[in-house]
């Protein structure tokens, strides 16, 4: 069962985290390449502080944003802030977030996101846990996949091979990590089942778009290209 609750309480734990580190940068490392290609350590925190924003949308029955373009626009415009004016907004949109979940309300309600996708309330606050957690490992600043919590590693890669399942472009999958926890993903194309196994932080990291897939072992098949998130 999802816990809007803890969830809140994590995502705060994970935003200190995100915002301790990046404390350390200054104005120049700011303006330097992230992880994310395209964009500087700027762009993923204007990003950070504008997606907390725009789930506070979410929460309160809004589009997430005006459009795409906005969207875009307004990151870009922010990318180029010193680093006291990022931290500042990054904890303010984040206080702003964690008001917003702490109202009384239908966690069971359904609420939609960008493209028209849809979830439970409930799992918003997970949602945004996401956005910290992998974007603090975007920055580039010494917290990488192996540092994630144990348990976010785990529901990630729920929440992961849940949105790949079916997917018409992808074999049957057949996943498992060295905790030996197993899943299945995949299924919408023919062939397989591929069996693909290795460290948690590599099986998420590859789900998510982070690496590239070299320390697992696949059988039955070639490592599947996933499709974008």
């Amino acid at each position: 069962m999802i816990d809007h609750a803890r969830d809140l309480a994590s995502v705060r734990e994970a935003t200190e985290r995100l915002l301790t580190a990046a404390a350390a940068l200054d104005n120049a490392s700011v303006a330097e390449p992230s992880r994310l290609p395209g964009w500087s350590r700027g762009h993923v925190l204007a990003h950070i502080a504008r997606n907390a924003d725009a789930l506070v949308n979410v929460l309160a029955g809004r589009p997430m944003y005006a459009d795409a373009e906005t969207r875009d626009a307004d990151i870009d415009r922010d990318a180029p802030r010193p680093l006291d004016v990022q931290l500042a907004d990054v904890r303010d949109s984040a206080a702003g977030f964690q008001a917003e979940g702490e109202r009384p309300a239908d966690w069971s309600r359904t609420v939609e996101l960008r493209n028209g996708v849809t979830d439970a309330a409930a799992r918003v606050p997970f949602r945004r846990l996401v956005e910290v957690e992998l974007h603090h490992v975007d920055l580039g600043i010494g917290y990488e996949l192996d540092d994630l919590p144990e348990d976010f590693v785990r529901r990630e890669t729920d929440f992961l091979t849940e949105r790949f399942a079916g997917h018409k472009s992808l074999p049957s999958i057949a996943l498992s990590d060295d905790t030996g926890r197993t899943w299945t993903t995949g299924g919408g194309a023919g062939g397989g089942p591929v069996q693909v196994s290795g460290p948690a932080a590599d099986l998420v990291g590859w789900l998510a778009g982070r690496r590239d897939g070299a320390a697992l072992k696949a059988t039955g098949g070639t490592l599947p290209a996933l499709p974008p998130l």
